[in-house]
């Protein structure tokens, strides 16, 4: 069996002479209590795609087909040895975890090679202790509980063994209830049972809060708009530091939210805190320095981390904005570096922060915001070279980032081939390096989710992913295809900046080329709502929507350049708009809660009337 049949590739594997074939009649053993939950997963894989009659057993010595023990040698909890011989299977481990992965690798290796299984010893560790996956959840799209539980299935195979939630304002803070209002937000009762499955699958719950920049929501709110680093600013993001009222703030929905996560390490977020040193400190960062201020303050959230016990999580992009304070940081902060281009400025200054002693988590992207369907090569580019990065200057972590910037209509199917690849880096990065894996990898993902029977998904899936070459783009962070795509017809026409100068220099035949591309896919019928036929219904959604997106932008570039637009441009985009109000929310509702879906379907309501009056 080769390594490449694997969506997360072992360390080490030596393949031996002989096959394994399963029999109809299969027992499954391990004395661990712990071990019941995986053994049960691949029990029921076993008796739904091989029909076999699976029975688990609780015991340390007798007839299996597959035995698990644990092996005091192997010093690693995580790591495991599986020998695969004609007359069974045995698998050692470290600890509990290693027994959950090393089934996860077998449940893997069956769906590659359903009946019989080659002869082999595998020998597997991973290259990072933390393996994570970040979720926004504040953008638009709030997941249900069922979704988050349903998705930490598919990480715990993967072996990802982290999830952060990111969280702005998407909670039911007692103490402060109009935060939450009107968002879907999480309930306690939602993040305790979040954790609960957590923990049944080996993946620390890692809580996660906005606590300095990002709290335009909050501060939009005349409770606390006193708190803004700019009083006048419409939109101000960031937190004044020299106003008691705002760490007296973060306390109280610290005291709310922190206790709720049994991990040791809490996310305070920190960063991006655009307005900084602009408004009421300006005076203070005049006489201090602005990355002084910064530091005080979250020296003030550090403090109340370690009041709840927790050690403190902090983005690393302000932290390196002033390197000459890198050496006065407190050396039990772990900073999380984090870069999305495939050569992010950020990622060769990771050795910036290891060489001052702080701890480190690198934190590429998927890639997949701020598009309709994801920089899938781009991502994976992001990814390993971080992941690199990351084992040259002895990271501890890997987190994967995945946004929802701009409403979060972005599909999470469409985020879930780099999941799956951030799984396979932090896992084992020279094996996922070989081109021989990394060239076979979206079929690997395909089959391996999806499983063998769904078409020919990977081609569909590259096509969907590789906009930005289809149109002959550089890396950008957010396409305009997605970004400007429900924004009035008026003040397209009229921007003469960064869009303007987009799409006066976009050639229409490309645009027109992409839509074709895009209308000529088709996905696999699903009516079941489990996440990965959810997932498929997602990617034709995504689809559909960027070959309206590039027919909508043929349209606004002949109103820029005084063209003709005749009915046969309008009429298809206008239908196309009809049917993405009706689909969108359909779509969405399948995993998500409503939270801030009305506003969209607003905007595509305008569009609607904007291309009817165009027609007349």
């Amino acid at each position: 069996m080769s390594k490449i049949d694997l969506l997360i590739p072992p360390q080490r594997q030596t393949d031996q002479p002989g096959h394994f074939y399963w029999p109809k009649s299969v027992i499954l053993a391990s004395p661990s209590q712990a071990d019941l939950l995986p053994l049960d997963m691949l029990a029921g894989q076993l008796r739904a795609h091989l029909k076999c009659a699976a029975r688990i057993v609780r015991n340390a010595f007798g007839p299996a087909t597959l035995r698990i023990r644990r092996d005091p040698s192997i010093k690693n909890p995580q790591a495991y040895r599986m020998t695969v011989r004609p007359n069974g299977i045995e698998i050692f481990t470290g600890g509990d975890a290693g027994s959950y992965y090393a089934l996860a690798t077998l449940r893997q290796m069956i769906r590659s090679q359903p009946r019989r299984l080659g002869c082999c010893r595998i020998e597997d560790w991973p290259d990072f202790s933390r393996r994570g996956f970040y979720l926004d959840c504040s953008r638009g799209k709030v997941p249900t509980v069922q979704t988050i539980k349903e998705l930490i299935g598919l990480l715990a195979g993967w072996k990802i063994n982290e999830l952060q939630l990111y969280v702005e304002n998407v909670f039911a803070f007692h103490r402060h209830p109009q935060i939450g209002k009107g968002f879907s937000p999480f309930t306690p009762q939602d993040l305790l049972e979040i954790q609960d499955h957590c923990r049944a699958h080996h993946v620390r719950f890692v809580g996660s809060l906005a606590s300095f920049g990002h709290m335009e929501k909050i501060l939009a709110l005349p409770e606390y708009s006193h708190l803004k680093e700019l009083p006048g600013g419409e939109h101000c993001s960031t937190l004044c530091p020299s106003d008691p009222g705002s760490i007296r703030l973060v306390a109280e929905l610290y005291e709310e939210f922190v206790p709720l996560f049994q991990a040791d390490d809490f996310n305070i977020c920190g960063d991006e805190t655009w307005e900084l040193g602009a408004g009421r400190s300006k005076a203070r960062a005049k006489r201090l320095g602005a990355g002084r201020i910064y530091m005080d303050f979250l020296l003030k959230i550090h403090r109340l981390c370690q009041k709840h016990g927790k050690r403190t999580n902090a983005w690393a992009d302000i932290v390196l904005k002033y390197p000459e304070l890198l050496g006065d940081w407190p050396k039990d902060i772990v900073m999380l570096n984090w870069d999305y281009g495939p050569h992010g400025k950020r990622i060769p200054r990771t050795h910036e922060i290891t060489d001052v002693g702080l701890p480190l988590v690198v934190c590429p992207g998927t890639n997949a915001w701020g598009s309709h369907g994801c920089r899938l090569a781009e991502g994976m580019a992001n990814i390993s070279n971080f992941a690199a990065e990351g084992l040259k200057n002895q990271a501890q972590g890997l987190l994967n980032t995945d946004w929802g910037d701009g409403g979060h209509r972005n599909m999470q199917a469409i985020s879930l081939h780099n999941v799956a690849w951030g799984g396979a880096c932090s896992w084992a990065l020279h094996q996922t390096n070989k081109q021989s894996f990394s060239r076979h990898f979206t079929e690997s993902f395909c089959l391996q989710t999806f499983g063998p029977d769904r078409g020919d998904l990977s081609r569909k899936i590259r096509i969907l992913g590789r906009t930005n070459e289809s149109l002959n783009e550089e890396y950008i962070n957010s396409s305009p295809l997605y970004g400007r795509f429900l924004h009035p017809t008026a003040g397209l026409v009229k921007d003469s900046e960064r869009f303007g100068q987009w799409i006066d220099g976009k050639d229409e035949r490309l645009l027109a080329g992409r839509a074709e591309e895009l209308s000529k896919l088709t996905w696999p019928a699903t009516k079941k709502t489990d996440l990965v036929d959810r997932s498929i219904q997602e990617y034709a959604l995504g689809t559909f929507q960027d070959s309206l997106a590039c027919r909508r932008m043929i349209i606004i570039k002949r109103i820029r350049q005084g063209r003709p637009i005749p009915p046969a441009l309008v009429r298809p985009v206008l239908n196309g708009l009809v049917k993405m109000e009706k689909e969108l929310p359909r779509v969405w509702a399948l995993g998500n809660r409503p939270s801030r879906l009305a506003d969209i379907v607003v905007s595509l309501k305008k569009l609607i009337r904007e291309h009817r009056a165009m027609l007349k």
